[in-house]
């Protein structure tokens, strides 16, 4: 895949610190690299309320240190279980959890703003088969059990553009080790990005592991949504500014992982 160099300044927007919302996430383990900012604006009285007391009951953690059945943590019974890596504003995860009601959905965020606003539709839209993480998504992937899955999706991820910072790109060959690990033989790993380096990274890093297999077949296969995507508003900031992200799979093939 060949692409223009990207833009620095065509980068996820940041957000900042809040002091609850630190509180709430106080398990974060603080080490290793940390996958992403919290920095964010000061919250309204009514998203702090719900960081407060809705957060605490979807926490899928629930204050575990070692390996947990992430199914046991739904209140009704569910098929499969997803994860979703930074979701921003929630619109992917929101989306698809109504769409799939009887999949259960982890989202991993440690964005406080973007906590908030998901916390705002999980309650406008009574949905009950989301649990949440505001952490450090590399503690939840180390402390879920093997083939417990049935897939991982990292939007629009932080590029994190600087090359002293690239070891704190989601995608590294340990992460991707890990969601082997955890991945079921024949499901996916979706990532969407418009930055054309952290595209090119994130094929080359898959390329040599031998647990993983890219579906594209035809440039549309990446150049195109895959059916069904809701697009985020910052794919479509995105597209409006002319950036044209790529979408890539990657299947779990079987292996001794």
């Amino acid at each position: 895949m060949t692409a223009p160099a990207p833009d620095p300044r065509d980068r996820p927007p940041t957000t900042g610190d809040d002091a609850s919302f630190q509180r709430n996430a106080a398990r974060d383990s603080g080490q290793g690299s940390f996958f992403g900012r919290r920095k964010g604006h000061r919250l309204r009285p009514h998203q702090s309320e719900l960081i407060a007391d809705l957060l605490p009951r979807l926490d899928i953690a629930a204050g575990e240190r070692g390996p947990f059945d992430p199914a046991a943590r739904f209140d009704r019974p569910i098929e499969q279980v997803r994860i979703e890596i930074g979701f921003g504003g929630g619109e992917h995860l929101v989306a698809e959890a109504l769409a799939f009601p009887r999949t259960g959905f982890i989202g991993c965020e440690p964005y406080v703003n973007g906590m908030a606003k998901i916390l705002t539709q999980i309650e406008a839209h009574d949905i009950g088969n989301i649990r949440l993480f505001a952490g450090d998504a590399s503690d939840l992937l180390a402390w879920l059990p093997r083939a417990s899955l049935a897939r991982i999706d990292l939007i629009h991820p932080d590029p994190w553009p600087k090359r002293r910072h690239w070891k704190r790109r989601f995608v590294q060959d340990a992460t991707i080790a890990e969601m082997a690990r955890l991945l079921r033989p024949g499901s996916e790993f979706r990532f969407v990005s418009d930055i054309a380096d952290y595209c090119a990274w994130t094929l080359s890093h898959f390329a040599r592991s031998p647990d993983f297999l890219w579906l594209a077949e035809r440039a549309d296969d990446w150049r195109k949504p895959w059916p069904g995507y809701t697009m985020t508003r910052y794919g479509r900031k995105a597209m409006r500014e002319g950036r044209r992200a790529a979408y890539l799979r990657f299947r779990r093939e079987r292996g001794s992982v």
